[in-house]
């Protein structure tokens, strides 16, 4: 096995991991995932903050 032969099986890994990644980026099962985070930077406070506000306001009340 030449140092050819060592590139060529090295290319065709790294192709097949590209199709992949391809098929996984645009597949619709994950279109809904993808949206989310693209919002992420246009939510005004952070899950876990909403999450503390309603407990400590629970508890005020």
């Amino acid at each position: 096995m030449d140092i050819g032969t060592l590139r060529g099986l090295g290319t065709a890994l790294v192709l097949i991991a590209f199709v992949g990644m391809l098929i996984w980026v645009f597949s619709s099962k994950r279109k809904k995932s993808f949206d989310e985070a693209a919002n992420l930077p246009f939510d005004d406070e952070p899950e876990s903050r909403k999450r503390d506000d309603k407990a400590s306001r629970s508890k005020n009340e």
